[in-house]
């Protein structure tokens, strides 16, 4: 589904993010990018988001050169993509069912869709209560999973989560990567990129562990060990 083929990324004049980076993603799978900050995890991301551009190497997503994509490509490529941010990026003068409807506004879905499949993800984040709340109205916790929601309204092929729990206590932080696993299990694949030793020890999943911009593990189960 993703291939990564010796990518490196250098940011002027001399700062290497990441290094000859291999690797490759199967639909369906549940990886954890692991690593310290500054790492090179939300570099790769932004890489296979098409946000930047690869210094060497190839980046493939269902046999499209994503290193390589035209501008009049990039719908179809983050109408497959849902990402989440570790600052929940929602619009603080929308509640959280116009948040959701506002993506699905962009991408031109019909009123009929819109109607359907809201309230459909609004039960499966859990905030069908809180549909009507804007965002300062809201919890750490909720926010995530509004902010959740929202990557997966669209219906897209691969979860992005970048450091989801960052902001978060561990209460509401497992309640989260519960909510990405539930996603993982309705089909759906899911990269997650995190410092959180703790998260990805108890996941029991696959595991790229970066440092200084190169992979130096990957694991399936696999721990955060450095």
């Amino acid at each position: 589904m993703i291939s990564f083929y010796n990518i490196t990324k250098i940011y002027p004049p001399h700062t290497v993010a990441v290094k000859d980076v291999s690797f490759q993603v199967q639909e369906k799978e549940f990886v954890s990018i692991a690593g310290r900050s500054g790492a090179g995890k939300t570099t790769l991301l932004k890489l296979l988001l098409a946000q930047e551009q690869s210094t060497r190497g190839q980046i493939f997503f269902d046999g499209q050169d994503i290193s390589q994509i035209k501008k009049k490509d990039l719908p179809w490529l983050r109408k497959r993509l849902g990402t989440v941010f570790q600052d929940y990026k929602l619009l603080a003068s929308k509640t959280v069912y116009e948040n959701m409807v506002y993506v699905m506004e962009i991408i031109s879905q019909t009123k009929r869709h819109i109607l359907k499949d809201v309230p459909q993800v609004l039960e499966i984040v859990g905030l069908t209560e809180r549909a009507n709340n804007f965002p300062a109205q809201l919890s750490g916790g909720e926010l995530q999973r509004a902010a959740i929601g929202r990557a997966l309204i669209h219906r897209p092929d691969i979860i992005l989560a970048d450091e989801p729990t960052g902001n978060l206590d561990p209460y509401h932080t497992r309640d989260v990567i519960q909510l990405l696993l539930k996603i993982n299990q309705m089909g759906t694949t899911v990269i997650l990129a995190t410092h959180n030793k703790e998260i990805i020890n108890r996941l029991g999943k696959r595991v790229i562990t970066l440092e200084e911009g190169k992979v130096i593990r990957d694991e399936d189960p696999g721990r955060f060990i450095l």
